[in-house]
């Protein structure tokens, strides 16, 4: 499935990844820390939406298997698939997350790990400033991205053809603060996912919490 311009969408790059996306990023140390970070944060039992839920693992396998309500979203059915076998502790569903209707304050947190990098810069600002509206006063939302300054670039991801929109790592910051955001901290890491067609790759952790109504 591709878009009128011909290029793959999410959901087919990640339906042709399936299992192997996990396999690649299992090694990342800077996520599990991320998602020590976000749990330690968490009251007990606390309601968590999942952005890009992917196979399920490690965020919504971490955050039930730690007693919290998870929900996770995909545009993928193949990844759908696989983290509802995976992780049976939590509830996923395929939908775009631009198109899935959001109650105000309805979430203790939200995940977003990786998961807007194929979407232009308008739609990942207005995403995030969705997801905050959907956060209760006081929630965590932990969200993670390649930093770099390229509007619909071309290239290839575990050999699959994609095209990247994404922003500078102050760039990310000031998005998630003009959402609403209280940026708690932030991590920069390289990270070379475990593919053979991988490269090195930059990977910008930030927490931030919402303490205040969201802008827009």
């Amino acid at each position: 499935m591709t878009t009128d311009d011909h290029r793959p969408t999410a959901a087919a790059v990640f339906d042709a990844l399936g299992a192997a996306y996990e396999q690649a990023f299992a090694g990342s140390e800077a996520h599990r820390r991320s998602l020590r970070r976000l749990l330690g944060r968490l009251a007990p039992g606390s309601r968590v939406l999942d952005v890009g839920s992917g196979t399920g693992r490690p965020t919504a396998e971490t955050l039930a298997a730690a007693g919290h309500e998870v929900l996770g979203i995909d545009v993928s059915p193949v990844m759908v698939e696989l983290a509802a076998r995976q992780v049976p502790g939590a509830v996923f569903r395929r939908a775009d997350i631009r198109d899935v209707a959001l109650e105000e304050g309805s979430f203790d947190a939200v995940c977003v790990y990786f998961s807007l990098l194929q979407m232009n810069r308008s739609d990942q600002a207005a995403v995030v400033r969705r997801l905050v509206r959907a956060l209760r006063p006081g929630g965590h939302l932990a969200l993670a991205t390649v930093p770099l300054d390229a509007e619909d670039a071309e290239g290839v991801f575990m050999g699959q053809p994609v095209r990247v929109t994404s922003f500078s790592p102050d760039g990310v910051t000031a998005l998630v603060r003009e959402a609403g955001l209280e940026v708690l901290e932030q991590e920069e890491v390289l990270f070379t996912p475990d593919h053979p067609d991988a490269a090195p790759e930059p990977h910008l952790f930030v927490h931030g919490r919402r303490a205040t109504a969201p802008a827009g």
